[in-house]
């Protein structure tokens, strides 16, 4: 499937990843951002990212490939993955973005800690949908917020995913809103 509308989001699955999730984060880009999503698998592993060293992928690697991959068509690109990510200054991310760029990642690998029962497995489809929300909006140039119901505020932890709400606080919504009138949408 192409990206035929403009301003799309791509949402390109990587891995053998659960649809449900796909669909979370199509549907969190089209209410937060207001925004089409196309699903657009643009690449079939991640293995070239992998550090034998910390036995963990390198997710600026897979961005860096993500961007080179994106169709011209496709305003933003953003990557589900299923395996732990890393950045040399940290122990593990959720995901990382091109601050202020076209492409974004969010691993679910760390997503579903502490989900031991169906019902509470239940929550991993939203905990996706959030960080995707949260990495998304800095292809949008928008920075952590303080806030910590707001979907821009930093997660050092699952417990700050879960109490963080699916939602941009008034002002980092105003600053998306700044920055999608000056990209024409």
């Amino acid at each position: 499937m192409g990206c035929a509308a403009a301003h799309t989001v791509a949402v390109s699955p990587i891995g053998n990843l659960q649809p449900e999730l796909t669909a979370a984060v199509c549907g969190a880009v089209e209410r937060i951002f207001n925004l089409p999503t196309a699903v657009l698998p643009l690449m079939d592993s991640v293995d070239f990212a992998f550090d034998h060293t910390r036995e963990q992928y390198h997710s600026t690697l897979i961005l860096e490939k993500l961007a080179s991959l994106a169709p011209p068509e496709a305003f933003k690109v953003l990557a589900l993955v299923g395996v732990d990510l890393f950045i040399p200054i940290l122990t593990y991310v959720y995901g990382e973005a091109q601050l202020g760029g076209r492409a974004c990642v969010v691993s679910v690998h760390r997503l579903d800690e502490g989900l031991a029962t169906a019902v509470q497995k239940a929550l991993l489809p939203a905990r996706v949908a959030k960080e995707a929300a949260h990495e998304l909006a800095h292809t949008f140039d928008l920075r952590h917020c303080k806030d910590p119901a707001c979907i821009m505020h930093y997660c050092r932890s699952i417990r700050d995913v879960d109490r963080k709400s699916d939602r941009l606080c008034r002002y980092c919504r105003t600053l998306l809103n700044d920055e999608l009138k000056r990209t024409g949408r």
